[in-house]
């Protein structure tokens, strides 16, 4: 399994409208993706411009080619493109270990 994690600012007067629109792209299109396993949205105490995604795909073709070259990711796009304030960062990450409590 690999981690996407994807940085981007978000337009300063569009927040609630953001995680609102992302919500329902998760739910309506991500979630059918194959490969596709969880998804999570994070929000930067910091700068509350700045949101995280984490999607965790079976594998990085999973990401990069099927879905990247599928009907699916202009439509994804088209839900949330609206609101960004520059262009996103993306890379994919794979795990080392993990300790829980």
């Amino acid at each position: 399994m690999i981690l996407e994690i994807a940085n981007m600012e978000i337009l300063s007067h569009k927040h609630e409208e953001f995680e609102g629109a992302i919500k329902n792209a998760v739910e309506t299109v991500l979630s059918t993706a194959k490969g596709f396993n969880s998804f999570q949205l994070q929000h930067c105490i910091e700068d509350p411009n700045k949101y995280t995604l984490l999607i965790h795909w079976d594998t990085l073709e999973d990401h990069t080619v099927t879905f990247r070259e599928s009907e699916l990711f202009p439509l994804w796009r088209s839900h949330i493109e609206a609101f960004f304030a520059s262009k996103p960062e993306v890379n994919h990450w794979s795990s080392v270990f993990v300790i829980k409590a």
